[in-house]
């Protein structure tokens, strides 16, 4: 088996740093496995599990991805990956959960307290503030994994917070 490396890269948002990063690991022959990217405010963050040739070492992979010209000015790190690659029955999403509204300091908490309640393991979390008319919007969309036996009384306790905070709750079966 190839050896993995988690490759992370946190910098400006621009035009081009999907491509430039996910061709450059092309071009050095690594196969990506989970991989995620989000703009956080002006920045952005690219993150992935790797499989790396055995010719390529994490810090040639570092050095190389560093010196790439989309990648002015960030933070580059790749390290070993120790976790198995092969996501366990806890990261099969069941169930995509949304919530919007205006902003409620500890949201987040208080959301994620319910899915751990009953048992619900977050795969994907995603927090937006948005523009809209009104001024802002939060949105938040959750990607969970929900054991049967416990879905409608989960989502039924997340469209009960959401509805005493005033917020828009959407939630979908996959």
């Amino acid at each position: 088996m190839a050896a993995l490396a988690l490759v992370s890269t946190f910098c400006p948002d621009r035009v081009g740093l999907v491509s430039g990063i996910t061709g450059h690991l092309f071009e050095l022959g690594i196969n990506l496995r989970d991989a995620t990217f989000a703009s956080l405010g002006t920045g952005a963050e690219f993150s992935a599990v790797c499989e790396l040739p055995d010719t390529v070492t994490v810090e040639e992979v570092e050095a190389s991805l560093s010196a790439q010209p989309e990648l002015a000015g960030a933070q580059v790190k790749v390290t070993p990956f120790d976790f198995d690659p092969v996501p366990g029955p806890q990261a099969f999403v069941t169930h995509r959960v949304e919530v919007s509204g205006g902003d409620q300091p500890g949201l987040v908490a208080r959301l994620s307290e319910i899915f751990t309640q009953f048992e619900a393991n977050i795969v994907r979390l995603d927090a937006q503030t948005l523009p809209d008319r009104a001024g802002e919007r939060y949105s938040l969309r959750f990607s969970v994994s929900i054991p049967p036996e416990r879905v409608d009384t989960c989502l039924a306790a997340v469209a009960n917070t959401a509805e005493a905070l005033s917020l828009n709750c959407r939630t979908e079966a996959l």
